[in-house]
């Protein structure tokens, strides 16, 4: 990797993620994110894929709500799939294309029950919230009939 794939400090990283440089050191630890380059001196450098990475990182946390464990899957299943698609680009035999193909399909099929589980988690929180708000509001115009009297 050149100089200029690994041009962005630990801080800028960190800054155009919104966490810590301890976050980032954190994740690198953890296997989520590493830097793609060094400064003579020893200084992390990363590239703008480790920046996409790192974003992508925190669109899981916060949008979606994955804790780290799940994370540190769903960025596997992606760098993989990632993979299989520039192999397939490559140009490969019918049979390597269909072991490609079918790879992607079982990846991608397994991310999709993930995320339909997360779903149904967050569906049976709502439901419980929709649940509790009838009641508040039922109970509001119960205390709103005993005031009048």
């Amino acid at each position: 990797m050149s100089e200029d794939d690994a041009r962005y400090r630990i801080g800028e990283v960190a800054k155009a993620a919104g966490v810590s440089t301890r976050t980032l050191r954190y994740y690198e630890e953890l296997g989520l994110v590493s830097p793609s380059g060094h400064s003579p001196g020893g200084a992390r450098r990363y590239s703008a894929t480790d920046l996409a990475r790192v974003l992508r990182i925190r669109e899981l946390q916060e949008l979606v709500g994955f804790n780290l464990d799940e994370i540190k899957k769903i960025v596997a299943a992606e760098a993989r799939l990632d993979e299989l698609r520039s192999e397939f680009r490559d140009g490969k035999s019918p049979r390597r294309e269909r072991e490609l193909i079918d790879e992607a399909i079982e990846i991608n099929g397994q991310l999709r029950e993930d995320m339909q589980a997360k779903l149904a988690r967050l569906e049976t929180f709502l439901a419980d919230l929709d649940a509790r708000a009838a009641l508040y509001r039922r109970r509001a115009k119960e205390a709103n009939g005993r005031a009048k009297r």
